[in-house]
């Protein structure tokens, strides 16, 4: 129930927005995919505003911006926000929190699932943010990459090629993965997606690669298309690493990451407080306190592979 009411608010159109009585607050939240992807992410954002007591449609009224990928429309889409009087600004990805800071310095923005905002002059430190910006970060570090090659390599102790497939929409470094890759012994290659309609492509190359593995990084335009990234790898039996678990939940082989409908659940909880008067000058960015491991164990069977029992044990969930 709660994921149709937030697929529905994100179809509502603007003029009934309008409609909203006078004391309702205005949230924006300006997001890197599409309704369709992100539709359970939103529904937690909602419902946690909602179990904070701001009712939609009463307390709040949200105004949704969609990139759709397409990281060029951020300038615009956060302009057209602040010109909407909004609130407070919510933005789902480390490329729209930066653009929703250069269109405004006095609306208050919760960004999410930033890469590392320090390092991004979002924040001047995590503790103390000192600016209009604060939030959620990811903190996709290169340990983090590190960590999900090596949890690859257990997995799949033979491996020795592994391919990491990238766009324009990848949200984090990606020679991290090389150097990891140099420590464990596996040659990686980076191979660049162009569009949704390369993706056929892509998979090709690796085949002639003859890669043994994929690794696939924090990526909005892959997150939109997981289900035909996870078919495609099943397809060329190809063993996969995944930077979100909603690709474990679509048949991928594994994930290792924070969870995204958690981070957004947590973002409620600043808009609450930014709504009730806090500052985000002086709000700590938060980090992920759980990464986790996402094993699917039927994707495993129809691969061929045995999972290695101390990795299963070790697998914060098992998808039988």
């Amino acid at each position: 129930v709660i994921l149709n009411l937030a697929v529905a608010a994100v179809l509502v159109p603007r003029a009934i927005h309008a409609e909203a009585p006078a004391k309702a607050r205005r949230v924006g939240l300006l997001m890197s995919t599409t309704p369709a992807a992100a539709a359970h992410i939103v529904a937690a954002f909602v419902d946690g505003l909602r179990e904070r007591g701001h009712a939609e449609g009463k307390d709040v009224v949200y105004e949704y911006r969609w990139a759709e990928s397409h990281g060029e429309r951020f300038a615009e889409l956060a302009a057209d926000l602040v010109r909407q009087r909004i609130d407070v600004i919510v933005a789902s990805s480390q490329a729209a929190a930066l653009a929703s800071a250069r269109a405004t310095k006095t609306i208050p923005i919760v960004m999410v699932n930033a890469s590392d905002p320090v390092e991004a002059r979002l924040v001047a430190s995590l503790a103390r943010p000192g600016g209009n910006v604060t939030g959620l970060s990811q903190q996709l570090t290169a340990e983090i990459r590190a960590k999900q090659l090596q949890l690859l390599k257990e997995m799949l102790p033979g491996v020795s090629r592994v391919t990491v497939l990238w766009s324009s929409s990848t949200t984090v470094g990606l020679r991290e993965y090389e150097a990891a890759g140099q420590s464990l012994g596996v040659r990686v290659r980076l191979v660049e997606l162009r569009g949704p309609d390369d993706l056929g492509r892509a998979f090709a190359t690796m085949a002639g690669d003859r890669a043994d593995a994929l690794v696939v990084p924090g990526d909005t335009l892959l997150f939109i298309e997981r289900r035909r990234v996870v078919e495609l790898a099943r397809e060329h039996r190809l063993p996969a690493m995944y930077s979100l678990r909603e690709f474990a939940e679509a048949g991928g082989l594994m994930s290792y990451s924070a969870r995204l409908t958690e981070q957004f659940r947590r973002a409620a909880a600043y808009v609450d407080k930014i709504l009730r008067g806090a500052t985000p000058a002086t709000l700590p960015v938060e980090s992920p306190t759980q990464y986790e491991l996402v094993i699917n164990l039927r994707t495993a069977k129809a691969l061929g592979l045995v999972v290695p029992p101390p990795l299963l044990i070790r697998a914060d969930e098992v998808i039988q």
